[in-house]
């Protein structure tokens, strides 16, 4: 099975991303099961490098390298400019993406999930 998620809200204001990167990790480590993750929106500063959170909270840039690992993770190019993140800001193996590669990424997914 290939599926997409489709994230869009910031790394720490919902359990959005959490839950949806938890679900993501989990079938990322499925045999015939294929994951990418797209970042739009708030949801571009998950992939942001350097995450330090308190002792006991869960880490999305941890969670991303999971998915990472076993599948693809791209950022919405013109969501990382509006908040200021470069490429060179990104969690190492997620990259820089566009809507065109979104739609890409749509046309190949048997299944669709956005959080």
């Amino acid at each position: 099975m290939k599926t997409l998620f489709i994230l869009n809200d910031g790394p720490y204001g919902s359990e959005r991303p959490y839950n949806a990167l938890r679900l993501a990790g989990t079938l990322a480590s499925r045999e015939g099961c294929e994951v990418k993750v797209f970042l739009i929106g708030d949801a571009a500063s998950c992939a942001k490098s350097g995450q330090k959170v308190p002792e006991g909270y869960y880490n999305v840039q941890v969670m991303l390298g999971k998915v990472i690992r076993a599948g693809e993770v791209g950022v919405c190019g013109t969501c990382m400019a509006a908040r200021g993140i470069a490429d060179a800001d990104l969690v190492e193996g997620s990259h820089k993406s566009t809507m065109a590669e979104l739609a890409d990424w749509t046309q190949w997914a048997d299944k669709v999930l956005i959080f």
